[in-house]
């Protein structure tokens, strides 16, 4: 086993018929951007029941159709959020939980030792959360997973992985390796991908990969790490149909 192969994250995703939430982040090959992804997947009508929406610098889960929301409370919201010289992006309300904890002092770490994961047994879905850190045209990050110790939910394990920023190279971390009932949890750590220099190119790859049946919302960004100035791509596969 070669510990430093980098995936093509599309073979990754597409032997996989339930990925779960993903979050990727990593450095642009040529160097010059960082780039961020997200997306949603779901089985349930409640949970198939949702887009991606910017606002306010942010992006948020919103429900496609407001009559059919039976359950908002692990589905709805903020899943990107900016703080300082930072970027969180999360599978859950945690993303307020990190940007509250930084602006009071404290780590991603720190922050997220409040938290557990989901309270849906029997899945226990894990909580997962990223944080990209910028600093003179470069960055940093880490990624985190919240996850229960045991089928009972008794207990919570917490591992958070820092990463410097490598040209050509992301990390990929999700909530389940397949589908399953009880969906069995991500094991290990973050997987290591291949990156591309083409948001159009990564984006195409990301949401073509995921399960068509499952798929929701993705979204991307790219951050100039020179000018930081951002581009970003947003799917919604509600809209798409509609």
């Amino acid at each position: 086993m070669n510990v430093y192969e980098i995936n093509e994250i599309d073979k990754l995703i597409s032997t996989n018929p339930y990925v779960g939430r993903g979050i990727v982040i990593g450095k642009t090959p040529d160097g010059k951007r960082a780039c961020t992804a997200y997306f949603i997947m779901g089985r349930s009508e409640n949970s198939r029941n949702r887009i991606f929406e910017e606002r306010d610098d942010a992006i948020y889960t919103k429900a496609f159709d407001e009559s059919k929301v039976t359950d908002p409370s692990l589905i709805i919201y903020a899943a990107v959020r900016k703080i300082h010289n930072k970027l969180i992006v999360t599978n859950g309300d945690q993303t307020d939980t990190i940007y509250d904890g930084i602006r009071r002092g404290k780590s991603f770490a720190e922050a997220l030792s409040t938290r557990e994961f989901e309270p849906d047994s029997p899945n226990f879905t894990p909580r997962i959360s990223g944080i990209l850190s910028f600093y003179n045209n470069n960055f940093n990050y880490e990624m985190s997973i919240l996850k229960s110790a045991d089928s009972l939910g008794t207990a919570c394990n917490r591992y958070t992985f820092s990463y410097p920023s490598i040209s050509g190279l992301g990390h990929f971390i999700h909530t389940y390796e397949g589908d399953g009932n009880p969906l069995p949890t991500f094991l290990g750590e973050p997987k290591r991908v291949k990156m591309y220099d083409d948001i159009d190119e990564f984006t195409d790859i990301l949401w073509k990969s995921l399960n068509y049946d499952n798929k929701i919302s993705l979204y991307v960004r790219y951050t100039d790490l020179e000018t930081g100035a951002e581009e970003y791509r947003l799917i919604n596969k509600n809209k798409q149909e509609n």
